[in-house]
């Protein structure tokens, strides 16, 4: 025994590269979350903003129909779908401004 050296074994030099791939995965997968977690976050904001802008969309339309609207000169005259939609337009965005949820953090994020 006295020229040799120790060996590992093959079973440890195994268990060791396991343990090492497994560090280099548990470190991938958390920059891959990081990533999603990033992307979720942007997605988020641009639905925020799309809300926003149909929500305007629908105040400036509602608006606009209600300075278009004459009276009618008949009393039974059945008002155009336009101007039903645009009044549906304007409720919903009643709705949507009375009802939407708050962002919770006062910086918008």
């Amino acid at each position: 025994m006295f020229g040799k050296s120790p060996r590992t074994s093959p079973l440890k030099l195994r268990k060791q590269l396991l343990l090492a791939e497994s560090e280099l995965n548990r470190a991938q997968l958390a920059e891959e979350l990081q990533t999603v977690a990033h992307g979720v976050h942007s997605l988020v904001g641009r639905a925020k903003s799309f809300g926003w802008i149909i929500s305007s969309t629908a105040v400036l339309a509602g608006a606009l129909a209600a300075f278009r609207r004459g009276r009618p000169a008949e009393g039974d005259a059945k008002p155009s779908r336009l101007q039903s939609i645009l009044k549906g337009a304007g409720l919903i965005s009643t709705l949507w401004t009375a009802f939407r949820p708050r962002d919770r953090h006062p910086d918008g994020k």
